[in-house]
């Protein structure tokens, strides 16, 4: 198999053949149309002039044209389709080349800044992990794949999620599918929304009875129109108009209320329908993919044909806006028998929806990490052990950098070495480091390959105090919102599972004394609860905290050296304490004189 990029490169020239081909079809059936039409009318006024008789051989050159409009819609469609791939592609290559900072979708929308490291270790936002990840084409792949970055899975589940992983990362003729579903529109499906309609009650509690009362009372009321037009029956007609006009007036407000939920539930259900049908049709082996398309097809109906039939009755029941219908609505009861039509859908599939959506979010979520692996061959899948607190990794680097520039570290943490205290000086790589270790931990615990030559792990909870922001509109001060961090955190080692913690610049609010004292306190106490992680420090008074600990604790460092003028970085992690500093020398090197 090809490396990523250069399956990428020769399947984008592939398509930028076809779409210049389809462009010139375009254009040819584009001037045949212009052709056509002038002809039939130059034909049509001839013949209307000259050979009435005749006037029927129109019909050939009309005959032509809706030929050509097939054929030239066709051609738009594919025409669509290869530029959708294309960008599809060229999305693939610019992850490859580390220029997928701001292209895709950032997942704003799941971040809560409660969350234990949520914001502290880039899971979302511009350049974030979620945001490299996701591939997905519905909302429910979306927020599949947010809810297992926010959590870790059982060891079960992160065995099984390998599995499907390894199937899905050479699948890229799946993956094309997947992008090409539905229209050129992105997770328009609101899965809480559809759900919520699909398992409510029947607004028209007596829809069965209205479902053929309604027809009968729309043909009486055409067959009354006739019978005035040809009898004179104006009474009957009246009557029967003034009967359908109560009915409507009296199911009006329930058939408004069904419309609203109706509207909120149904946006682009073609899309999801779509991805289902690629799902229902994909050939698996893995045990969680089988079984979750196991769960599509054990229905009559196959769940993307139902989806569709949904969609087409929405479809309809949109017409209502328009002004004809409009009139006739009032006494053929268009908008009531389409509401009731879709209420007849819902009881009939509504308690499987949230099933199908579940389980194409899971196939969308795991494609999004298939990909992910495709595109990161060097990474691996860690090793989980039973007993904890472990975490012993090797050439660990930040999977957001960009691989050729990023620097790895190797990490053992376990019941002997639970602390690690990092100093170092300013930009020297402190921050990050400990966002790697974090990343990567959370991308293991949802199952996925991580940016390591090996990890050896238990189950941690991750917990983070890294990017704590103050809240003006909550009248927060940052060193406030540190402490309520640290507060879920003390909270999060009552839970079971042995606590990661990921400390930067603990407590630098406030003065060095407490500083000191608190830090090495509230540490003391996570330790002495089971928890292993690393604090960063400027403070060199902070980094004797290993040495008040050293059973349990030890001190590293990152450094830097000047070169030519100007402050060189390693960023790798060197045992000791840090015996340089910089701030100063920052100062200088942008004109401030100090």
């Amino acid at each position: 198999m090809p490396p990523p990029k250069d399956e990428y490169l020769s399947r984008i020239n592939n398509l930028a053949t076809a779409i210049a081909r389809h462009e010139q079809r375009d254009r040819l059936l584009a001037g045949a149309k212009l052709t056509v039409v002038s002809i039939t009318v130059i034909l049509t006024v001839w013949l209307a002039k000259y050979h009435t008789t005749q006037i029927a051989y129109v019909f050939i050159p009309i005959v032509v044209l809706v030929a050509v409009f097939v054929w030239h819609e066709r051609v738009l469609r594919s025409l669509r389709r290869c530029t959708r791939l294309r960008s599809f592609y060229e999305q693939g290559v610019a992850r490859l080349e580390d220029r997928w900072a701001g292209t895709g979708q950032t997942g704003e929308q799941y971040l809560d800044p409660s969350h234990p490291y949520a914001r502290d270790l880039d899971i979302f936002g511009k350049g974030g992990l979620f945001e490299l990840l996701c591939t997905a084409r519905t909302r429910a792949g979306e927020s599949t794949l947010a809810a297992w970055l926010l959590d870790r899975a059982s060891l079960e589940e992160i065995a099984l999620r390998r599995e499907s992983i390894q199937e899905l990362a050479p699948k890229l003729d799946f993956r094309e599918c997947l992008a090409l579903a539905g229209e050129d529109v992105r997770v328009g499906v609101h899965p809480e929304s559809l759900i919520a309609w699909s398992e409510s009650k029947t607004r028209l509690e007596a829809y069965r009875a209205l479902r053929i009362v309604l027809p009968l009372l729309a043909a009486c009321w055409i067959a009354s129109i006739a019978a005035w037009f040809l009898w004179d029956w104006g009474i009957a007609a009246l009557t029967v108009s003034l009967l359908n006009l109560a009915i409507t007036y009296k199911l009006h407000p329930r058939v408004k209320l069904a419309i609203g939920k109706i509207d909120e539930a149904s946006h682009n259900l073609d899309i999801l329908a779509s991805v289902v049908k690629e799902i229902e049709a994909a050939q698996f082996t893995s045990r969680q993919l089988t079984d979750l398309q196991k769960g599509l097809r054990s229905h009559a109906m196959y769940p993307s044909h139902a989806i569709r039939r949904l969609s087409k009755r929405v479809i309809w029941l949109d017409s209502h806006e328009h002004w004809m219908v409009k009139v006739l609505d009032l006494f053929v009861f268009w908008t009531p028998q389409w509401v009731l039509a879709i209420e007849a859908w819902r009881a009939l599939h509504g308690a499987n929806v949230r099933r199908w959506i579940e389980v194409t979010g899971e196939v969308e979520a795991l494609t999004s990490l298939g990909c992910y692996a495709y595109e990161h061959p060097a990474d691996i899948f860690p090793e989980f052990v039973e007993q904890g607190p472990f975490l012993h990794s090797e050439a660990m680097a930040h999977p957001l950098l960009p691989r050729g520039k990023s620097v790895a570290n190797d990490l053992a943490l376990d019941h002997n070495l639970q602390l690690i205290v990092i100093s170092g000086p300013n930009m020297a790589g402190k921050s990050t480091f400990i966002r790697c270790v974090g990343i990567n931990v959370v991308l293991a615990q949802a199952g996925a390959p991580i940016c390591a030559r090996q990890l050896k792990l238990s189950h941690l909870a991750v917990a983070a105090s890294i990017c704590i922001l103050d809240s003006l509109q909550g009248g927060l001060s940052r060193f406030y919102a540190e402490i309520l961090r640290l507060k879920t955190i003390d909270e999060m080692t009552e839970g079971g599972v042995p606590i990661l913690f990921l400390l930067d610049e603990l407590l630098s609010g406030t003065n060095s004394h407490d500083r000191r004292v608190g830090t090495e306190s509230f540490v003391r106490h996570l330790l002495a609860r089971g928890a292993i992680g690393l604090i960063t420090t400027h403070d060199l008074a902070l980094a004797k905290i290993a040495d008040d600990m050293a059973d349990h604790a030890a001190n590293y460092h990152f450094s830097d050296h000047l070169e030519d003028g100007q402050l060189r970085f390693d960023y790798k992690l060197t045992p000791g304490i840090v015996q340089t500093t910089n701030a100063l020398k920052l100062m200088r090197s942008i004109g401030l004189e100090v």
